[in-house]
């Protein structure tokens, strides 16, 4: 008889991040069906005061080519633009327009949901537990 092993913890982190995910994605799909899971780098590593395209492609560990493209699109659809940089006027910064900012504030309230639910699920002390512990895996590990 073949033995069962549970499942790997990596595994299941994996899976639990795409579930909750994929809550807040369909939030944005309902504001603008135009938004991919992957506009969510950009959004997660954007600066408010601004951010060049080269430091948001290394926040989100991506190249700038491929972080180019998503800025590209956000700002076709009227969430981002680009600005000359204060710093530097030879460079630009990417900044929210007003529409990114509504999509952003959306994104925060589907975040507050998913944790409503998520404390709801786990009652208070597993879901502050939950945030100890993968605090001290993104800090410790």
């Amino acid at each position: 008889m073949a033995e069962t092993h549970p499942p790997h913890v990596v595994a299941q982190l994996y899976e639990a991040y795409l579930r909750l995910s994929d809550v807040v994605f369909e939030a944005g799909k309902r504001f603008d069906n135009r938004l991919r899971p992957a506009h969510s780098a950009v959004f997660f590593h954007m600066e408010h005061e601004g951010i060049r395209l080269s430091r948001l492609a290394e926040k989100a560990q991506m190249t700038p080519q491929a972080m180019g493209e998503l800025v590209d699109q956000l700002e076709e659809m009227g969430c981002l633009r680009r600005i000359p940089d204060p710093a530097d006027r030879r460079a630009k910064l990417i900044v929210f327009t007003e529409l990114g900012g509504k999509a952003l504030l959306i994104g925060y309230s589907a975040i507050d949901a998913v944790e409503h639910r998520l404390a709801t699920l786990l009652g208070d002390d597993g879901f502050e537990a939950l945030r100890t512990t993968l605090n001290r895996i993104r800090t410790e590990f």
